[in-house]
């Protein structure tokens, strides 16, 4: 039986993408930070840790894989996790994947990378992209904006704040784009690119885009909790966001997001990589959609409820 590889199949893309293979038939092992978390796996797939302060361990556990599907990355410097710490660790599970004879990486990036950005996510995964092309392993690299699905954070927490609060403030105009890709369809293409033997990288976008103004107006309309929605300076909104944050306990968004978001990093010209709408699926569970807060530190200090369960 073909061995794949997956990095955080017990988390959110991850869970996905070895959803696909094991429906597939694929024997698959995954690398996590939290190996006692609840999934819906069973015994079916096998899993150790990353042990990337132990590279012959790393390489250990990636011996006999065919592809390796990395998901792993941090979406902001807290609590231990650093954009540094995360590009580090990315170069030595590349480097212990092709010690280990894996033949094709399929790389989880973002849209618009670049190693002369001043936000630390978007030039961090510019780095990482750059090391991977350098080793000569066959790969794919997929960029996708934003994902949405179950356990997603921000379109979830969109919701919540509609739920909750009688307005919702953008930052600036609120014109600036995102396309969102449903993380099925995410898990779909970088099933089908690892069936590939040509180098690609694909802008991973969904069907729709839309301003962020129109995403959280339409997205009012179908939860039937529409509110104005208003002009913020940018640096209100983060205030804004930062005390929501402080209230859960948690960082609901942080600068360099708000950055990212208005430069219009989360927008490409590409054509759909994905299929399902938003629109469809957020009308699809709307009943449920935004009734809990879902909270990125959570996840990293809890390592043994699913994130749904968070």
């Amino acid at each position: 039986m073909v061995k794949h590889v997956v990095t955080g199949a017990f988390g959110f893309s991850g869970k996905y993408i070895a959803s696909r293979l094991l429906d597939a038939g694929v024997e698959v092992h995954t690398l996590t930070n939290s190996l006692g978390r609840e999934h819906p796996f069973g015994d079916q797939i096998t899993a150790s840790a990353y042990h990337f302060d132990e590279p012959d361990k790393l390489r250990r556990s990636l011996e006999g894989a065919r592809v390796l599907y990395n998901t792993y990355w941090v979406r902001f410097n807290a609590g231990g996790f650093s954009y540094q710490q995360a590009i580090d660790h990315s170069k030595t599970l590349i480097k212990a994947a092709r010690a280990a004879g894996v033949q094709r990486i399929v790389h989880i990036s973002i849209t618009n990378p670049s190693r002369r950005s001043d936000l630390g996510y978007f030039h961090g995964k510019a780095v990482v992209e750059k090391y991977l092309r350098q080793t000569g392993i066959s790969y794919a690299i997929l960029r996708p904006a934003v994902l949405f699905g179950p356990e997603d954070i921000l379109i979830n927490n969109i919701a919540w704040v509609l739920r909750r609060f009688p307005v919702f403030g953008v930052f600036g105009d609120g014109r600036y784009r995102l396309q969102p890709i449903y993380v099925g369809d995410l898990a779909d293409l970088a099933v089908h690119q690892a069936q590939q033997s040509a180098d690609e990288v694909i802008d991973a976008i969904g069907p729709e885009t839309f301003t962020y103004r129109a995403l959280v107006e339409t997205m009012g309309e179908i939860l039937g909790t529409p509110r104005p929605v208003i002009t913020l300076p940018p640096r209100v909104g983060y205030a804004v966001g930062w005390a929501i944050g402080k209230v859960m306990g948690d960082v609901f968004l942080t600068w360099e997001e708000v950055q990212g978001l208005m430069r219009g990093l989360l927008y490409t010209l590409s054509p759909p990589a994905g299929e399902r709408k938003l629109t469809d699926w957020v009308r699809e569970h709307a009943d449920r959609l935004g009734h809990s807060y879902a909270s990125e530190l959570d996840r990293r200090r809890d390592r043994q409820n699913s994130y749904q369960d968070l």
